[in-house]
């Protein structure tokens, strides 16, 4: 580890938080600068989480026809996608996927449905069945991504067991108008806000390379440490055909590695997951995402693209021998 690297670390661990300019400086930086600001990362990792990774699944509980215009996903109703769209499924369905995310070593499981917010009524009782129901037949923690929350829902899911509340940002405020114009930013940071209030810890991270500037990341990392969340999803775009962004592919996987190194730097006793887009993103980089300052990642597959054989991520886990939390 470099001097300014070092220096870095020792600012964060001091409690300031590290200036737009020096994350910068970590955006921009190659050769023996990067992997000495990696290795500051990794330094912050190994001492709020020590040598652990904490691996989560999710459920596509409920896909497509999504209100929304986000243009990245390829569950809006507003795009031509080939993607399969299904109801709600049933609750029985979603907690045996909690049990097999169980046995796959996940410590959380992801109940995720398409749509603005959670529909009243017998769609989210059933969801709030599936919770208690994962909190007493198994061991592992039961968390929702139902989009926009009102404060009765977000207090009904915390009530039922719901551990963790998932909602993306997605991305910097500044850019959001770039990539979604059906609703406000606010209203996102306002769920963010219910779900803290209702008792339920909170996932909320986004998607990288939209288009985003080095500054706009800067910006949506300073956010999320502004609301306090209790964890962070990076997912990088991994483009999907008939979305509008379709044909962009910006990250490189240094790119990718310059981004986990600036969140945990920004963020240095939270969470850091690697979600979405890794394979397609990091390629052969991917167990450097460890070495960059990230705490997990997601195993299986994701909303509608898949993920990697989960016992070819074991194998990267164990040759990187690092440990796996347990639920």
């Amino acid at each position: 580890m470099n001097d300014i690297a070092r220096q870095f670390v020792e600012q964060v661990l001091s409690g300031i938080p590290l200036t737009d300019q020096q994350g910068l400086d970590i955006l921009s930086a190659n050769g023996s600068d990067l992997t000495s600001f990696m290795a500051g990362a990794q330094s912050l990792k190994e001492k709020y989480f020590g040598n652990q990774v904490f691996l989560c699944s999710i459920i596509n509980a409920k896909s497509g026809r999504c209100a929304e215009n986000c243009a990245f996903c390829a569950q809006s109703s507003h795009f031509e996608t080939q993607i399969p769209t299904y109801p709600l499924k049933s609750r029985d369905e979603i907690v045996a996927g909690a049990r097999n995310a169980q046995q796959s070593g996940s410590t959380c499981f992801g109940i995720v449905t398409s749509g603005t917010g959670p529909s009243p009524g017998e769609e989210f009782n059933t969801i709030l069945e599936a919770i208690r129901a994962i909190r007493s037949e198994t061991r592992i923690e039961p968390s929702a991504s139902l989009g926009i929350l009102n404060e009765q829902m977000a207090n009904a899911l915390a009530a039922a067991g719901c551990v963790t509340y998932h909602h993306n940002l997605e991305t910097a405020r500044s850019f959001f108008p770039e990539i979604c114009s059906t609703h406000d930013y606010e209203e996102d940071v306002e769920s963010v806000r219910l779900a803290q209030k209702s008792g339920m810890q909170v996932c909320c991270g986004g998607i990288l390379g939209l288009g985003e500037t080095l500054e706009q990341r800067i910006e949506f990392a300073r956010t999320l440490r502004e609301l306090d969340v209790d964890s962070i999803p990076l997912n990088f775009l991994n483009p999907i055909e008939g979305t509008p962004l379709a044909d962009r592919n910006e990250l490189t996987p240094l790119d990718c590695l310059r981004i986990i190194t600036l969140f945990r730097f920004f963020l240095p006793d939270k969470r850091i997951s690697i979600c979405g887009g890794r394979e397609a993103n990091l390629r052969e980089l991917q167990s450097w995402m460890f070495m960059a300052g990230a705490s997990g990642s997601m195993v299986g597959n994701y909303l509608t693209t898949s993920g990697r054989d989960l016992s070819v991520d074991l194998q990267l886990f164990d040759d990187l021998e690092v440990e796996i939390n347990e639920c």
